[in-house]
């Protein structure tokens, strides 16, 4: 075990090797394994552990009782990121028993009882709520909200702005501003909600709202939605455009 500090509990186990910056704060019967950096600001409480090649950012705080990677995982956590208890992140062995890298953007809120399985991406400014299981390499572009008790299964990528409702089952790709709910999740409309706050110029809204309806009002239009990304100048719709373009989905709107 490594010298006590101030700020770490004497019933912390730090393995020979853990890079922890002065102030870090760590709270009792903790577990530091030995390829893990805690940066400056970061904040642990109790029975957190935390294994395998692990770098978090500063000012992240880990609450009680998560587990953060195994033997072999590959993990990066952003700056002022908050983990909740009881969750999981990369802590599984994947099911190809090749584990893949887990990143996990800045800023971004991972609530109790999260399981984050191997190879996923989350973006900057996500929140997944209570109980939600993502896949192996799954990944989400920044801003995505995931209702409670969902599951965004295997292989996926969920769009920039994306609210995917409560109880969801994501069986396929999630364009971007979109709002999913449902087992299976289908594509319920724009979230206009989200775009208000994120964007000031109204137009770029209501021009949204109309590639949308053109691209997948009657299903996914990919030779239209290409054409568009390679010909329209807003930097939101080439967003829309390009992801419908290339992504596996095939419903139609409900």
């Amino acid at each position: 075990m490594a010298e006590t500090k101030a700020n770490i509990h004497p019933t912390v186990v730090i393995e020979e090797g853990a890079k922890i910056a002065p102030d870090v704060k760590i709270g009792p019967f903790s577990f530091i394994g030995r390829d893990v950096e805690l940066k400056a600001g970061c904040t642990l409480e109790s029975n957190v552990i935390l294994k395998g090649k692990l770098q978090v950012d500063e000012n992240v705080k880990i609450f009680s009782f998560a587990v953060i990677g195994c033997e072999d995982s590959e993990i990066t956590i952003g700056e002022k990121t908050h983990v909740r208890e009881f969750a999981q992140i990369g802590a599984q062995e994947s099911v190809d028993e090749e584990n893949r890298k887990v990143t996990i953007g800045a800023n971004s809120f991972i609530m109790g009882y999260v399981q984050i399985l191997s190879g996923v991406e989350l973006g900057d400014f996500c929140i997944v709520t209570n109980a939600v299981r993502l896949y192996e390499n799954v990944k989400c572009d920044e801003r995505v909200i995931i209702g409670g008790l969902s599951t965004v299964e295997a292989n996926n990528k969920i769009g920039t702005g994306v609210m995917i409702g409560g109880a969801s089952v994501v069986a396929s790709d999630i364009p971007p501003f979109m709002l999913v709910e449902g087992n299976k999740a289908t594509i319920k409309g724009l979230n206009v909600i989200g775009l208000r706050r994120r964007l000031e110029n109204k137009g770029d809204i209501e021009e949204i709202k109309t590639v949308f309806k053109k691209i997948l009002g009657d299903g996914a239009d990919k030779i239209l939605a290409q054409e568009i990304a390679d010909t329209n100048p807003n930097e939101f719709i080439q967003k829309l455009a390009s992801f419908v373009a290339s992504s596996n989905i095939k419903q139609r709107v409900v």
